[in-house]
């Protein structure tokens, strides 16, 4: 009753400051961008808060205590090396650029049917990601509160899409706010429990007595380890979640602060995961458990003033993600599908249509959680998604400014295609024998760079065709 009680309660604290900004709404730029007015503060809060989410407190400890150190390749450092070539290489070029959405670059660059073909990629990989922390709360209410699965996953989206409905994106940087001093303080009681029980060097001898070899060897599994480490910090780097944050920062330089303190912050929060993974080996005498070990460990002290705030904590973890990837999934849906239709759509209109894009977002999530269960896969799905379809055209177009229509269309269709290929026979829509995640990784990478070579060289061949009929038939 008591979890309950915290749960109903944080619950009408974060729907309250969706209800707080309601009346800011002017623009789709308020609504999706905080008027490129937020703080460095806020900016490296709601990018922190955003990218704890469920991967990094219910599988990275799990992975950790089953795998040891190697884990860290996981999240931690695709994280860290992310937000860090955003802010060496990207953030001042992101910022500078005439656009609201990464598809208005895509349009630039490569014409209106790359636009809509990647507005595609991106929103369909917006919802895989709310999907991906829906999935964990359906799992996380089920076992602690006593609700059923899906249940859990209408209960927990409902209340992200109140606050996204109302607030938009100012609303989700506040509440993220919120949730990233929550997550911490939940991860700290987490970390601090296992400190009480255990020594790390209890904790190592454990590793030994149990036969896990490799335990301590930071390279472990390395060559899946690098393809999980490419896939995350490849779709990352043209994430339209990160691009949204620095588009809304003040100026480039508020970005980049933003940036590198994020990436100086995940190796922390990611290496404590790691190390609290390891630290429950002899707590758990190495064997498997029914649930994540979060859960386990606020099970287990359930009832107890500490067990409240690991639950606080866990849900604002997975609600900063979710509210993120719905409210940027509904940014491009609004700006690159329905005000391509509606061109001389009213304010008022916009904001009607943001707000029902953040719905249809939300409602396919849900439908997409309905049929994945695990957690890293789900993630990994998502990732897949951006990475094979968006980052060779995407980080190409940044420093590319010479228009490659065909080059765009070919990268995006071959690698984009892949990613949906496989997501459709992960989800056993399809039966074909397809190479399964992460393992997919340079098949699809490498189609897309394929893609985007032929292009430019059939654009080439096509551009020095022209110029020869003109010298061929210019007078003398």
């Amino acid at each position: 009753m008591k979890l309950i009680f915290l749960l109903f309660l944080y619950m009408g604290i974060i729907f309250l400051t969706g209800v707080l900004f309601l009346k800011r709404m002017r623009s789709l730029e308020d609504f999706f961008l905080a008027s490129r007015n937020l703080p460095p503060s806020l900016v490296f809060l709601s990018l922190a808060a955003s990218w704890l989410g469920a991967s990094s407190f219910l599988v990275l400890p799990d992975e950790a205590y089953s795998s040891g150190i190697s884990s860290f390749w996981i999240m931690g450092i695709p994280a860290s090396l992310t937000v860090l070539i955003l802010g060496i290489f990207l953030a001042k070029k992101i910022r500078s650029l005439p656009i609201v959405s990464l598809p208005d670059l895509l349009q630039l660059r490569y014409g209106h049917a790359v636009r809509h073909l990647g507005a595609s990629l991106i929103i369909w990989y917006m919802i895989v990601l709310a999907s991906s922390q829906m999935v964990a709360m359906g799992h996380f209410l089920e076992v602690l509160v006593g609700v059923s699965y899906l249940e859990g996953i209408v209960f927990g989206a409902g209340i992200v899409v109140l606050y996204s409905f109302l607030g938009g994106f100012r609303s989700v940087a506040i509440t993220d706010a919120l949730q990233f001093f929550l997550l911490l303080a939940g991860l700290i009681v987490f970390f601090l429990f296992f400190l009480s029980e255990i020594s790390v060097k209890e904790a190592l001898d454990s590793a030994l007595d149990f036969g896990r070899r490799g335990y301590l060897n930071f390279f472990l599994d390395i060559k899946k380890n690098i393809l999980i480490t490419l896939s995350f910090a490849l779709a990352w780097t043209v994430s339209p979640i990160a691009w949204q944050r620095i588009q809304a920062a003040r100026s480039a330089k508020s970005a980049r602060i933003a940036l590198f303190a994020s990436s100086g912050t995940f190796l922390i929060l990611f290496g404590s995961l790691v190390l609290a993974g390891i630290l429950c080996l002899p707590l758990f005498h190495g064997k498997p458990f029914s649930h994540p070990l979060f859960i386990e460990v606020i099970s287990s002290t359930r009832g107890s003033f500490l067990s409240g705030i690991m639950f606080v904590g866990l849900v604002s973890a997975l609600m900063s993600t979710m509210d993120t990837a719905i409210n940027t999934g509904a940014l491009s849906l609004t700006r690159d599908l329905f005000q391509q239709l509606f061109p001389h759509c009213s304010l008022r209109g916009i904001i009607f249509l943001s707000r029902a894009s953040t719905l249809f977002v939300s409602g396919l999530a849900l439908l997409v959680a309905t049929q994945f269960r695990s957690i890293l896969k789900t993630l990994g799905l998502a990732s897949e998604i951006m990475a094979e379809g968006l980052f060779i055209p995407g980080i190409a177009m940044i420093f590319i400014k010479k228009k490659r229509p065909l080059a765009g269309l070919l990268s995006l269709a071959a690698g984009g295609g892949f990613s949906v290929v496989g997501f459709l026979c992960e989800s056993q829509v399809l039966k074909f024998n397809w190479p399964s995640w992460p393992v997919s990784l340079p098949y699809g990478l490498s189609l897309s760079m394929l893609g985007y070579s032929i292009g430019v060289a059939l654009q080439e061949f096509k551009e020095r065709m022209k110029l020869r009929q003109g010298e061929k038939f210019s007078p003398l």
